[in-house]
């Protein structure tokens, strides 16, 4: 199999258990919005496919769900997640690509950088989208992003920390990663 078959394979899986992933929350959106269950396919993608894989399944994850199933809503949530986890997947390829050696401390030093990028990303695509709405619906302040993109958020940060080092270690282990 050549290995861009295999890559675009692999990321046709992690677009699958991104979609799949939220259910285990039993799409419950306030659930969904602690625990981010769609971050750990994205960030896993980027780390083994790499950026342009990454970046692509980050953006057609939220938006195939939203068209799909309508959870997440469109605009702006879907729309923002795509933005978000573009970022994650591009970021967290980018950054690993540069490491020598690919053990659990580059994970962590991809994966941090990435997280943060990724949240400043949704930031912005937030800001800018609720701009356009009109001022009506302009209530995007500093104090949402910190609360919803990382107080609210932590328990999922946690979860990725944790679940997503400890996969790639597995995987290693196992020799599924060269």
């Amino acid at each position: 199999m050549s290995k861009n078959l295999k890559l675009l394979c692999l990321s046709a899986m992690f677009v699958a258990v991104g979609f799949l992933l939220p259910f285990v929350t039993g799409n419950i959106p306030t659930v969904g919005r602690y625990l981010c269950p769609m971050h750990i396919p994205v960030f896993l993608c980027g780390l083994i496919c790499g950026k342009k894989y990454g970046l692509a399944v980050g953006f057609l994850t939220p938006m195939l769900r939203s068209l799909i199933i309508h959870m997440p809503s469109l605009y702006p949530n879907a729309l923002g997640m795509a933005f978000e986890l573009a970022a994650y997947g591009f970021f967290v390829g980018l950054i690993y690509e540069h490491f020598k050696k690919k053990n659990v401390g580059a994970v962590y030093g991809a994966l941090i950088p990435s997280m943060l990028l990724g949240r400043l990303v949704w930031g912005v695509a937030r800001t800018v989208m609720l701009g356009l709405s009109g001022p009506e619906t302009a209530s995007f302040s500093f104090s949402y992003f910190i609360t919803s993109g990382f107080l609210e958020a932590l328990p999922g940060l946690l979860l990725q920390l944790i679940f997503i080092p400890a996969i790639m270690a597995g995987l290693r282990r196992a020799k599924l990663l060269n």
